[in-house]
């Protein structure tokens, strides 16, 4: 079969192959046509400098009309000429949730090699552009050439907060809306191919001699599709299965098609009739269809309990460029919905012809797709979505995507092929999932994911420190993890839909168990790669007190507050860390828990020491000391008579402050504690000395 790529030539700089990053790129299709207008409108456009930022290139069109593809065919023709590297993130979940610019940001320092344990958590603001993972992105692109490729970009919201200022970075984002707000940019649009580029790709997908010996079949197949490259796609794979079927009768099929889906539509929620076409505007009245003062707008055919991991501080990020972006960003409002794909659109035609030539099995594995993480999957997960062996998985995730109703994602570390749930079918996909689908197996279905993701999560800790002991029962060969690099790639890579499970899965609140159990895993896994943003942590956390407070669960509450507020001390967040702390007490007092309770009560002390407020720390570490006198805890004695000591000092008590670091002193001689009682001493040693001097 032919392979027929765009004609553009590559551009100048470094090698692309040598460029780091572009195997984060999608895969995209294996046969790309047409586009030249809109490639070149884009290369014209990426030249233009902007004033004080990075320049911004947006990429409009319709669900269906290959704006991702083209988006990659771009970055992969100009990525030589940024050899910093070529980062990706997608803006949008499949089922048209907004992704946060700051968990974005997180991802894209971490493709540049950064240490997001280094950044602080989200403040109280949250997720604007003043947060501090998209602050320390920002920094982190100061004098570098860097292309950013953000896919399905919902608002401008998204964008602005991720833009540096560095014109040597250049910035493509794809969306299916308006992006306005942001100043100096004029979209170029997808329409549909044109009618040579459209008779093209159906050549080289079915084969040129079928559609050559019919070109009029061709044709109005063509326009059957609306020229859009996913329904061509979808239709072509139809003739591919089923050699007896003819061209013109193909066109004729699809027709019928798209006019009974807004008939008969599957059970659940009916989308909008129509599709917001995405607009040629900048947000300023300017640029109507088909013109652009900076692009060009190409027409065509209408289209469980927790554990306490240690945590590093958090260092702060790098310092805010010193330009007030207030003069170049004036974000609008947040769309409410994402943009539909209309049941008069033939996209929606095609995929029902598809779906209906799938075996029983193939479309229950579409179906169950839609339960995986991020709607994203490999043979491990999807063979646990349907109860199969992985071999078999692995054979029908490619079939699903020969018929193009998969996107190929880069692969797994280990080579292991991923795939994805595009996100033009997905709401199609789940309505037949309702319909065609018992509760009872959802469910069923959702649980045994959840359960092999323990496995899977528990077997990399396991290899990545043996000395916890025995790990689980081992995995079958193909989904076993097969050393500690390979859990600790596997961990990182699969952190994200990890995450995702587990937010799921207690969201949904009939998985408890399950989920449990994966946070508890998690927890225990994701420290041990030595790449554990605090912010992962934190959200995992919070999953804890979730489930905890659900099922009147205090000590667990408890514990996961006191490691919340552990990570906002750790970042200098101690307002908040105090909250934590306080609330943990509440906690631990309805558990009746002196250990959790005096945690609780040192943890509000050092919140309180640390905002300098002398007079309560005193009283907090108090209170701690006492707890812990209580309970025996001799080591927890002496280390809280000498901060009580430091508390009084703080105070000008002096004499308060030596008598308790006396007392610690004869604790620490009764436990023979060397180490901590020359730690004592000097700082005895050095308050005498103080007060001696005047002090």
């Amino acid at each position: 079969m032919a392979r027929k790529t765009a004609t553009m030539e590559a551009g100048t700089g470094a090698p692309a192959e040598r460029v780091p990053g572009l195997d984060r790129l999608p895969a995209g299709p294996a046969l790309f046509v047409g586009r030249r207008t809109e490639l070149a409108a884009l290369r014209a456009a990426a030249v233009r400098p902007a004033e004080g930022r990075s320049p911004v290139l947006v990429l409009a069109g319709r669900p269906g009309s290959g704006r991702t593809a083209l988006a990659v065919r771009f970055a992969v023709t100009v990525a030589g000429q940024y050899p910093d590297g070529v980062l990706f993130a997608r803006l949008s979940a499949p089922d048209g949730g907004r992704v946060p610019p700051a968990r974005a940001a997180r991802r894209l320092l971490e493709q540049l090699g950064a240490d997001t344990a280094e950044v602080p958590l989200p403040g109280a603001a949250g997720d604007g552009r003043d947060d501090p993972a998209c602050v320390a992105l920002r920094a982190a692109l100061a004098g570098r050439r860097v292309l950013l490729v953000l896919d399905d970009v919902r608002d401008a919201g998204q964008l602005w907060p991720l833009l540096a200022d560095e014109p040597g970075c250049l910035v493509l984002a794809t969306t299916a809306g308006p992006l306005t707000g942001i100043e100096d940019i004029d979209p170029v649009i997808l329409g549909g191919l044109d009618r040579t580029a459209a008779a093209e790709l159906l050549g080289d997908l079915v084969g040129g001699t079928r559609i050559g010996c019919d070109p009029v079949g061709a044709a109005d197949l063509a326009e059957a599709c609306g020229s859009q490259p996913a329904a061509l796609r979808l239709m072509a794979g139809r003739l591919r299965g089923k050699p007896e079927l003819a061209v013109t009768e193909a066109a004729k099929e699809l027709l019928r098609a798209v006019a009974e889906a807004g008939k008969a539509e599957p059970e659940g929620v009916k989308e909008p009739a129509e599709a917001v076409d995405p607009p040629a505007s900048n947000g300023k009245g300017k640029g109507e269809r088909g013109k652009g003062r900076r692009g060009a707008a190409v027409t065509g055919p209408e289209p469980a309990a927790a554990v306490d991991p240690p945590v590093d501080p958090p260092v702060d990020p790098p310092a805010e460029p010193a330009r007030d972006p207030a003069a170049w960003v004036r974000p609008g409002p947040e769309p409410a919905e994402p943009v539909p794909v209309p049941d008069n659109d033939p996209l929606v035609g095609a995929f029902t012809l598809a779906y209906a030539g799938l075996t029983a099995a193939q479309a229950r594995m579409l179906r169950a797709l839609t339960l995986a993480p991020a709607q994203s999957a490999d043979p491990r997960t999807a063979s646990a979505l349907v109860g199969c062996p992985a071999p078999e998985a692995a054979t029908t995730l490619a079939a699903l995507a020969e018929r193009e109703l998969l996107a190929e994602e880069p692969p797994a570390a280990d080579g292991t092929a991923r795939y994805r749930v595009p996100g033009r079918l997905h709401p199609r996909l789940v309505r037949l999932r309702e319909r065609d689908d018992r509760p009872a197996e959802i469910e069923l279905a959702r649980a045994r994911l959840l359960e092999r993701l323990v496995r899977l999560t528990e077997s990399a800790r396991s290899l990545l420190d043996p000395s916890e002991g025995a790990g689980p029962d081992p995995l079958p060969g193909p989904l076993r993890l097969k050393s500690a690099a390979h859990a600790r790639e596997w961990l990182l890579g699969e952190r994200d839909p990890l995450l995702g499970a587990v937010a799921d899965a207690i969201g949904q609140g009939d998985l408890d168990g399950s989920a449990g159990r994966l946070v508890t895993a998690l927890l225990r896994s994701l420290p041990l790669t030595g790449a554990a943003a605090p912010a992962d942590l934190h959200q995992l956390h919070e999953l804890v007190l979730t489930v905890a407070e659900r099922h009147g669960r205090p000590r667990r509450a408890s514990a996961a507050l006191l490691n919340l507020g552990d990570l906002q001390a750790a970042a200098g967040r101690w307002e908040q860390a105090s909250g934590h702390y306080r609330a943990a007490l509440e906690h631990a007092r309805t558990a009746d828990d002196e250990a959790l309770c005096a945690r609780a009560l040192e943890g509000a002390a050092g919140c309180h020491r640390a905002l300098g407020d002398a007079v309560r720390a005193a009283d907090w570490y108090g209170r701690a000391l006492g707890v812990r006198q209580s309970m025996g805890d001799q080591a927890a004695e002496a280390r809280l008579l000498a901060r009580v000591a430091e508390a009084h000092a703080a105070q000008r008590r002096f004499d308060e402050a030596e008598r308790e670091y006396r007392a610690s002193l004869s604790v620490l001689r009764r436990i023979g504690d060397e180490r901590g009682r020359e730690a004592v001493a000097a700082a005895l040693a050095e308050l005498r000395e103080r007060v001696s001097t005047g002090w």
